[in-house]
């Protein structure tokens, strides 16, 4: 009795198996959003972080289709599952709604207010304002009259305070209109309160070009460049034939406001300040990717020409770039806002010439990105071959880039030379250009020889996490840059 005990448990356990097994050959998972199968595929290709990130670096999930559909209608959105594979180290790569819209806002076409508002500064009991950093011109701020140095304590009605004002400033990312208060000086007195709309802006980056003839014997030259848009390189090298047919010996390069932009251009600015530099032959940065496109790696070189686009990035024509000669150093003014390919600027020349940095430590990114459309058959390049059914694409960070002695190594922002916070004179803001604003008047003190800085206000700006636009930080990479054979 008990081997046919035995024996009929065995064929139950042999059946059962059998059963499942058919089961599982004959049931296929069908998956719910395919473009869940973009998101991870296309990062699986070019993230930087691929190998270190478990769900990127299991090759062999998608090859099982049961198991990679189950596992990709874990998440509810194609936005879910980017998160989710994102490196804990990673701050700046992000998902994109729309890309038609995303390419017009890297060249400076945009809905919006028109506004450069400040880092928040603590004034005192609880008190936090914001001041304008710029207006863009043509935009509804400039058509209210909103400048520069204009204070603001509150945004709709709600004054901002060390616990609320990252809320009342973040608001202003999400609706169409918003009424903005006006301070006096103390930051406190209400002047004014203005309700404007958002509107068509283009903005040209190209702030202000000027020459101070006599600083110490000197013509110094002086840019204040807020983005490096591809668009505008053709008003960039005009400012840049200014300076040179004005005989400048030193150059103060303002780059307080600008959080980066395209690494072509970038590019075309070094070429520019560095005029000593071996055209074609001298390399000043390198961008390295992960190790599935090694082949992809790129070294900058220094250039005499430049590429000029229309705003919608159509070549249109080059030009030779206008590069200065005979300088042996370089000043650069920044705050917690200089970020990416500006600081690509100060790590690619220092290796050539001297960089005197003036202002608050920058913020720290050392990595680029590339936006990836839904496009597989180009390894999510090509924009024209990427899904019609919708404009949703990443722009996930893929590379790192070095200067030509393979330094990297700022990660956490460039330390000033003479360090001035700006937002401690937040209630003495003057235009740019103006020689007695605080950064740019240190700089050409320091060109005549005065070391002493200025005193700083019994303030200080507001220690807490800021709330950034996704393309304030940015280093994108031009797909020409790309080595791709598909």
């Amino acid at each position: 009795m008990k081997k046919v005990i035995l024996i009929t448990l065995v064929v139950v356990i042999l059946s059962c198996s059998k059963d499942e097994i058919v089961t599982q050959n004959t049931t296929s998972v069908v998956l719910k959003q395919p473009i869940n199968s973009f998101t991870w595929k296309a990062l699986n290709s070019w993230y930087k972080w691929q190998q270190q990130v478990p769900s990127l670096a299991n090759e062999s999930l998608y090859k099982n289709s049961n198991a990679y559909h189950t596992y990709l209608n874990g998440f509810e959105t194609p936005q879910d599952l980017f998160e989710s594979l994102k490196h804990e180290e990673d701050e700046f790569s992000w998902f994109i709604e729309d890309y038609e819209k995303q390419q017009q806002s890297f060249e400076g076409i945009y809905t919006g207010f028109g506004i450069y508002f400040s880092s928040p500064v603590e004034i005192g009991n609880n008190k936090v304002i914001r001041y304008i950093e710029r207006v863009i011109p043509n935009s509804p701020a400039a058509t209210a009259n909103f400048k520069r140095g204009d204070i603001i304590n509150g945004i709709n009605n709600q004054t901002m305070t060390l616990t609320n004002h990252e809320d009342v400033y973040s608001t202003l990312f999400d609706v169409n209109s918003a009424e903005f208060i006006f301070t006096e000086n103390d930051g406190i007195t209400v002047k004014n309160k203005i309700t404007i709309n958002k509107g068509p802006v283009s903005d040209n980056p190209v702030i202000q070009t000027k020459t101070f003839d006599d600083i110490a014997g000197k013509k110094v030259g002086y840019i204040a460049y807020g983005s490096f848009r591809s668009s505008y390189n053709d008003e960039l090298n005009t400012a840049f034939a200014d300076l040179k047919s004005a005989g400048i010996q030193e150059l103060i390069l303002d780059l307080r406001i600008n959080g980066g932009g395209s690494i072509q251009t970038c590019g075309y600015l070094t070429s520019m300040i560095y005029g000593e530099a071996e055209a074609q032959k001298q390399t000043f940065a390198e961008l390295k990717y992960n190790h599935k496109h090694t082949d992809s790696n790129y070294k900058f070189k220094f250039s005499h020409n430049l590429n000029v686009f229309d705003s919608n990035l159509n070549l249109t024509g080059t030009q030779t770039i206008n590069r200065l000669t005979g300088l042996n150093r370089l000043y650069v003014l920044t705050t917690n806002r200089t970020a990416s390919a500006s600081e690509l600027v100060i790590n690619a020349l220092k290796p050539f010439i001297e960089v005197i940095i003036i202002g608050d430590r920058t913020r720290g990114k050392n990595e680029a990105s590339l936006t990836l459309y839904d496009s597989p058959t180009s390894d999510y390049l090509d924009k024209s071959s990427a899904d019609p059914s919708h404009k949703m694409a990443m722009q996930p960070i893929v590379s790192q880039v070095y200067n030509s002695v393979g330094n990297s190594d700022y990660d956490d922002g460039f330390e000033p030379d003479i360090w001035i916070e700006a937002t401690n004179f937040w209630n003495e803001t003057l235009p740019f250009g103006d020689e007695n604003e605080v950064l740019l008047k240190t700089a050409l003190n320091h060109i005549k020889g005065i070391t002493t800085k200025p005193s700083n206000k019994s303030v200080k700006s507001v220690k807490l996490k800021e709330t950034y636009r996704k393309f304030e930080s940015e280093m994108y990479i031009d797909k020409y840059l790309l080595t791709v054979t598909k």
